[in-house]
């Protein structure tokens, strides 16, 4: 038995099973993983193979004898009345009942709401009270003597639950204590049932974090990404405290009935799923709206007062292109349904963006031959630990940095917590553990403000998340590996004939443009390609009518009359926002007519008028924000625009070096390092 196998057979004895084994049973049985894993512990704990083999047998014969199907139900009451005792597998759940001071159990798939039970397993088993418990019941037919109240002919003789029955977190605590970082990681892996041989560790933490739902209140986890990988696998198969929805809902199904007075899923599960994320476009407005308020602060208003859930929320997705194109294209959001994509409020509530185009399509020798949990024991571990606060841990070692708003914050913390009750659920762990979990969560969270950023307007503009190290004052940034809305500007010099060029919009929204010139033999006219409109096409046409009256002055007379000129902007943050481009129109043609490129990480700012005037920018903070963000290190600023540069941002000021202009030609010059 391999090492790890023995140790957790020893340390968490009763508590571990060969998940091989499930797979080989669970494909012909349809019925609850932890049922089947409670019959193979029982029966097949055991290396020899032909002892697993007359255990799988036993198996499968206690489930064609004992199991009950829902459909079957009449039949089997039949059967316990002709034998007179026969024993299930069912779900039993127990009510008291105070009008008759007496607790009656219901066999869910035995299809009987009253049978008797004795109170020494309603003392023992507190679950039978909380949603019920899956047990092997020894259920006998006899005479009901009862004169007055309700009768019944069947009785619960022995009752032994499936599920874990009591838990005791400390003990789970005390045991993990006993397993390395790696090593726990490894058993929580293959407990989901994955070899961990075949991951590495950020993949292994990335497949982990679908798991915070389970044991963090509150948390709001989106993953998308291809078909395959296994995304809600989880909410399928690992917990019973968990439900995972595969169609449109209601308001009344998911938060509150007010007919019936009867609270919705929010208040009955741990965790709710949607398995296709855009099945939302199909429900009513009023079910996204209230589900972006819930998201917020747990609470929504239905009917005279309002009300909280614990409740999780995951929402799962299928991508359709490779994250490159749609990066590069559009943002990580566009498999969302218009009804979600379009609300940037609601996305701002997400605490946790997976990459899921990071996790393989699952394989067979994916899947492990090794010991893991019993499902049940790590779902009860998991949802006793939701009553536990661990966001305060982070600062024992590090402070966030100044970019996090106060929503930010809580979203890290959040993810943070919930990856230390997975990984360290006594509460113990090194700074450089620490660290990891926390670039972890930074990371999960800039993804989704990245996307924020290139769909709306400055307010989403502070990306730069980082953390401080409080001993040493060592600062970190973190960033995201796709490199979405990073680096967009090039260190290198562009070719001749190419500057970037920012703006912003009437409605605060800042354009990020690459603009380039190509040159053809010619009697100097103007194309412009059709991304080119609008308020975009008026500033270039101005700016090039400038050059046409002012050629000579500027010293290109001769090449300008001989060529012509093919304009292109390409919208480096795909959020198809205008831009005011007439100076870097200008600066772009005299860098292609003289075949010298301008000054690498150059962002040129301003416009011209009608009558050649340089306009000042409508705000300086916005898109020197954004550039110096995606790499600009020096900025063409109209000298109009000099008493406001003092009102930018310190770090704005430390790391972008002001080049000021106040005629077009000064503009050039200086750009192209003449100056």
């Amino acid at each position: 038995m391999p090492a790890l196998d023995r140790k957790a057979n020893q340390i968490f004895a009763g508590k571990v099973v060969r998940k091989d084994l499930v797979r080989k049973v669970k494909v012909g049985a349809n019925v609850p993983i932890f049922v089947l894993e409670y019959l193979l512990g029982k029966y097949c704990a055991t290396d020899d193979p032909i002892a697993i083999e007359a255990g799988l047998r036993l198996v499968n014969n206690t489930l064609a004898d004992n199991f009950v199907r829902p459909d079957e139900a009449n039949k089997v009451q039949s059967l316990v009345r002709e034998k007179g005792k026969h024993t299930l597998i069912d779900k039993v759940k127990v009510r008291y009942l105070s009008d008759e001071d007496k607790y009656w159990a219901e066999l869910v798939n035995f299809g009987h709401r009253y049978v008797h039970v004795q109170e020494r397993y309603v003392r023992q088993y507190d679950r039978l009270l909380m949603g019920g418990v899956w047990a092997q019941v020894e259920i006998i037919h006899q005479y009901d003597e009862e004169i007055k109240g309700r009768r019944s002919p069947f009785w619960i003789e022995e009752l032994k639950p499936i599920q874990v029955a009591t838990f005791d977190l400390k003990d789970y605590q005390k045991c993990r204590r006993e397993f390395t970082s790696e090593e726990w990681v490894d058993l929580l892996m293959r407990s989901m049932g994955l070899d961990s041989s075949h991951f590495n560790r950020r993949t292994k933490l990335l497949l982990l974090s679908r798991l915070i739902p389970f044991c963090e209140n509150n948390f709001n986890l989106i993953e998308l990404g291809p078909r395959g990988t296994g995304k809600s696998f989880a909410f399928q198969e690992l917990s019973p405290y968990v439900i995972l929805m595969t169609g449109p809902t209601t308001v009344a199904n998911l938060f509150y009935n007010i007919a019936t007075g009867r609270m919705g899923l929010v208040g009955l599960w741990d965790a709710i799923a949607f398995d296709e994320v855009a099945d939302l476009q199909k429900m009513q407005k009023e079910v996204v709206t209230t589900l972006k308020t819930y998201c917020e602060s747990g609470t929504f208003a239905r009917g005279k007062e309002p009300m909280e859930g614990r409740a999780s929320i995951a929402l799962f997705g299928n991508t359709n292109q490779p994250v490159e194109v749609m990066v590069r294209s559009a943002n990580l959001f566009v498999p969302l349904p218009d009804v979600i994509r379009e609300d940037l409020a609601f996305l701002d509530r997400l605490h946790f963006y997976l990459p899921g185009w990071e996790i393989p399509k699952m394989r067979m020798e994916f899947f492990t031959d090794h010991y893991g949990f019993v499902v049940d024991y790590l779902a009860e571990a998991l949802r006793e630990l939701r009553r536990y606060n661990y966001t305060e841990m982070v600062d024992r070692y590090f402070s966030l940095g100044s970019h996090l708003n106060a929503r930010d914050v809580k979203a890290v913390r959040r993810s943070v917590a919930g990856l230390i009750k997975l990984l360290y659920p006594h509460g113990q762990a090194t700074k450089e553990e620490m660290a990891e979990l926390l670039s972890l969560a930074l990371e999960g969270r800039r993804r989704v403000k990245e996307q924020l950023k290139k769909m709306g307007s400055f307010e989403y503009h502070r990306t730069s998340f980082s953390y401080m190290d409080i001993e040493t004052r060592e600062e970190k940034f973190v960033g995201v590996p796709e490199e979405g809305g990073r680096d967009l500007i090039s260190p290198d010099p562009l070719a001749p004939g190419s500057v970037y060029t920012a703006s912003v919009d009437h409605e605060g929204k800042v354009g990020l443009y690459r603009l380039e010139i190509g040159c053809s033999a010619g009697t100097g006219k103007l194309r412009m390609s059709g991304a080119i409109d609008g308020a975009m096409k008026e500033s270039v046409q101005r700016a090039f009518a400038y050059l046409q009256g002012h050629k000579v002055n500027m010293g290109i007379a001769q090449a300008f009359d001989t060529t012509d000129f093919h304009v292109e902007a390409i919208d480096l943050l795909s959020n198809r926002s205008s831009c005011e481009l007439g100076t870097a129109l200008i600066v772009a043609i005299q860098s292609a007519l003289k075949k010298q490129p301008v000054q690498p990480a150059l962002l040129i700012l301003g416009d011209l008028s009608i009558q050649g005037n340089i306009k000042a920018v409508r705000s300086l903070a916005e898109p020197l924000q954004i550039a110096m963000d995606n790499g600009a290190r020096r900025a063409l600023i109209p000298i109009e625009n000099k008493r406001h540069f003092l009102e930018v941002s310190a770090d704005i000021i430390e790391r972008v070096d002001p080049i000021f202009y106040g005629d077009p030609l000064t503009a050039s010059l200086k750009s192209l390092g003449m100056m």
